[in-house]
């Protein structure tokens, strides 16, 4: 008997959750500490992930311009003049595509406080690093390592070494995107104790709110 009493209450249970999950939330200045913590290291993450990059890529960039010209066998001088171009396009969109973390950081220790505001930015900033490692971040590199497969494999009659130069461009380019910070989704995303009482029944639990590119909802775990 007891256990069909808990059957049929559960639909009006769940409803129950439902309509206290967004009451759940920490209280407002430590859900606000807890997002500048993110941010500021998401700041640090963004830099060193920028700098280190960068530098990888100026690296390759100024070995395959001396490789381009220097190289004693004509296929390394070939595909040298291939990854000088390769290598500044990567250079280039290192520099100039600049991570969301530094500019949110200073717009929320610059803003006025409001958690409202802090909860937006997040979100947005969330939805950013989800669009960073999306299929469509992937469009670029997947174009610019075609062409360079292409101009070695089809161009210079070398099927082999253009393949093995798409697979590692990827490779490469799939790395850089992995290792970009995503502590906004973490913070966002991260679950936190909570309580539900529905008359004589107590839940003890954790719940997350969850940011998705088409919803934000919220989920518990008990």
């Amino acid at each position: 008997m007891p256990r069909y009493r808990l059957f049929a209450c559960l639909p009006a249970l769940l409803l129950g959750i439902a309509l206290a999950a967004p009451a759940l939330a920490q209280q407002p200045g430590q859900e606000f500490q807890a997002y500048e913590d993110a941010l500021a290291r998401g700041e640090q993450h963004a830099n060193y992930w920028q700098y280190g990059w960068a530098g990888v890529y100026a690296t390759t960039l100024a070995v395959n311009a001396y490789q381009a010209s220097e190289a004693s066998s004509r296929d390394d001088r070939y595909d040298a003049r291939v990854g000088v171009v390769k290598s500044a396009l990567a250079l280039g969109g290192t520099l100039l595509d600049r991570q969301p973390h530094p500019a949110a950081y200073r717009e929320l220790r610059e803003g006025d406080g409001n958690i409202d505001s802090a909860r937006r930015l997040m979100q947005s900033v969330a939805e950013e690093e989800r669009r960073r490692r999306s299929l469509e971040a992937r469009l670029g590199s997947l174009l610019v390592n075609t062409a360079s497969g292409l101009l070695i494999g089809v161009g210079d009659g070398r099927s082999r070494d253009g393949a093995i130069n798409f697979a590692t461009g990827m490779l490469i380019s799939e790395l850089q995107l992995q290792t970009q910070p995503r502590q906004a989704t973490a913070a966002v995303n991260r679950f936190q104790p909570a309580r539900v009482s529905i008359g004589d029944l107590h839940l003890e639990g954790e719940y997350a709110l969850m940011v998705t590119p088409n919803q934000v909802g919220v989920v518990l775990r008990y």
